[in-house]
């Protein structure tokens, strides 16, 4: 075991040596030990719990670990756990997954074969699983154990018979594992830990730059220099969808204080209807980037909130592009985003995409449970990922659904803030109602930055070390002397995590003591305007 670990901690360096030797080469690797110092974000159920920092109940054996990924199947016909990578595959870097995995006899029901499977998916497919394959392996009860899945040399089932063999293929970003099989009404507990992919795929674009934001720090009405109330019903006398409110420009319906906007839904009579609220339109449009949206929803009946985005080309009557000449493309033909909406019931955040190409009206929607409660008692992120490759949803980390960029969304786009009322999405609106609201903390628009000819040339003057690093790392500037520098720190997910400023000779001693383990870029911005991006490592 001891050399397994050294011989596992020797590729991980080699691995790392070779993503910091070129700005070209950047990869990742796919590994989580449960315990912070992971590199997968988006675990998620399929009718199944999950606790991915559960206390490990059995510390014994080949894992004392302290924390571990707990496995619940409370009877779901296809429960699985699964996540997404921010790339596909590559096989010709590795092709084999390890885990370790327990499973107490205790947590049984049934009869079926103990086992589990790990398949490989696309996950950009409105079926993941009808190209997938999979490697099942038989599992021991009662003790820790490590179980290896290799796609290269073991044997594997492919779903659609036509397809090569997986390590021919480059279209997996998904891989999803199940205890004990499909198709049944059993249930299994089991606790698994230390996954990790012996090959990288690339790293996934750095949302470095922040471009347009609401902080919705002031108060009374909201900012017209940066939304815009779309009042104007669009379909002759209302709304679309059945839906039954109408949208008001007035501060009883949207406004900002406490350091946040409200967006509140009334019972009263407006334009001949029952409900009020309000529909707000960014006065900024733009072409890939990440969207952040954090939010408390609504949780009366009836209420349906969404977080969205249209085409700026859309030909809607009264919405802002429209009103300044853009509108020249109907819906679903503009494209629609939709990073939060939930349910009827409040059980679930759909994550959508609207559009017709030519080939007809087309959706493609997926989603993640998230209670009523938890939804509009806590602040959660909702998110959109967006380059000229893929689209991709989340829920906080969660990734609630992806697909290609394909078109219509290569054009700008720009976001929609609401609450509707009752219709067919919404629902039956509750008979007691009189008011509810969505209240949103900020809006935030990230993009990638680009490296000038002057960045490049200053880049070769700056190194860092140590290289891993643990708590201090050095940034030596040799030719930027006496240079005032800002330094902003970004984790692989495109998050700032920090923002400092210096003063400086030669060299900058950086305090990363209080950073998770992982990769992370940190972005200088010299006085004389230029910038450069350095990689490090935390331990």
């Amino acid at each position: 075991l001891l050399l397994i670990q050294k011989i596992n901690a020797m590729k991980k360096l080699l691995l790392f040596l070779l993503f910091v030797t070129s700005f070209s080469l950047y990869a990742q690797s796919v590994e989580d030990d449960f315990e912070g110092n992971g590199t997968i974000n988006s675990w998620a159920p399929d009718d199944c719990g999950i606790n991915t920092a559960y206390n490990n109940p059995v510390q014994q054996g080949i894992n004392t670990s302290a924390t571990v990924l707990r496995y619940h199947d409370t009877g779901g016909q296809y429960a699985n756990i699964r996540f997404d990578t921010w790339d596909n595959f590559d096989f010709s870097t590795g092709h084999t997954f390890s885990l370790k995995i327990f499973v107490p006899s205790s947590g049984l029901t049934g009869s079926q074969n103990n086992q589990i499977s790990l398949k490989l998916q696309d996950g950009t497919l409105g079926q993941p699983w009808t190209t997938q394959s999979e490697v099942i392996k038989n599992i021991t009860l009662n003790q820790w154990q490590t179980v290896t899945f290799d796609f290269l040399n073991d044997n594997y089932i492919n779903l659609d018979g036509g397809s090569p063999p997986p390590t021919q293929r480059n279209d997996f970003n998904r891989v999803l594992l199940q205890v004990n099989g499909e198709d049944n009404t059993d249930q299994v507990i089991a606790y698994i830990d230390d996954f990790y992919y012996d090959g990288t795929i690339p790293l996934g674009p750095v949302y470095d730059t922040l471009v347009w934001q609401d902080e919705f720090d002031g108060l009374g009405a909201i900012d017209t220099n940066k939304w815009f109330h779309q009042t104007q019903f669009p379909n002759g006398d209302s709304w679309f969808n059945g839906e039954q409110q109408a949208y008001t420009n007035s501060t009883n319906n949207s406004g900002v204080s406490s350091g946040t906007l409200k967006i509140v839904a009334l019972k009263e009579n407006v334009q001949g209807k029952e409900y009020s609220s309000a529909r707000l339109n960014s006065k900024f449009a733009f072409k890939y980037g990440r969207v952040e949206v954090r939010a408390k929803l609504p949780s009366v009946a009836g209420t349906w909130p969404a977080i969205w985005l249209l085409g700026k080309n859309i030909t809607e009557s009264g919405a802002y592009w429209e009103t300044q000449g853009y509108g020249t493309t109907g819906w679903p033909w503009c494209g629609e985003i939709d990073i939060m909406e939930p349910n009827i019931d409040k059980t679930l955040i759909l994550g959508t995409w609207h559009w017709d190409n030519g080939s007809g009206y087309q959706y493609n929607s997926a989603s993640v449970p998230l209670s009523n409660s938890e939804a509009s008692q806590n602040w959660h992120v909702y998110a959109l990922e967006w380059n000229e490759d893929d689209m991709k949803v989340y829920l906080d980390d969660i990734l609630v659904n992806q697909m290609p960029t394909i078109d219509p969304f290569n054009e700008e786009f720009y976001i929609l803030l609401n609450v509707a009322m009752g219709g067919g999405l919404g629902g039956p609106i509750d008979p007691s109602f009189t008011s509810d609201q969505m209240e949103i903390d900020y809006v935030r628009i990230y993009q990638r930055s680009a490296l000038s000819v002057d960045e490049v040339e200053k880049k070769e003057t700056i190194k860092v070390s140590p290289n891993p690093v643990r708590d201090q790392l050095n940034i030596e500037l040799k030719n930027n002397l006496s240079e005032n520098v800002d330094i902003k720190l970004i984790d692989i997910n495109g998050r700032v995590v920090g923002n400092d400023s210096f003063k400086t000779s030669a060299s900058i001693n950086y305090n990363t003591s209080h950073l998770q383990s992982g990769f992370y870029f940190a972005h200088l911005t010299f006085s004389d305007g230029t910038n450069n991006v350095l990689k490090f490592l935390k331990q």
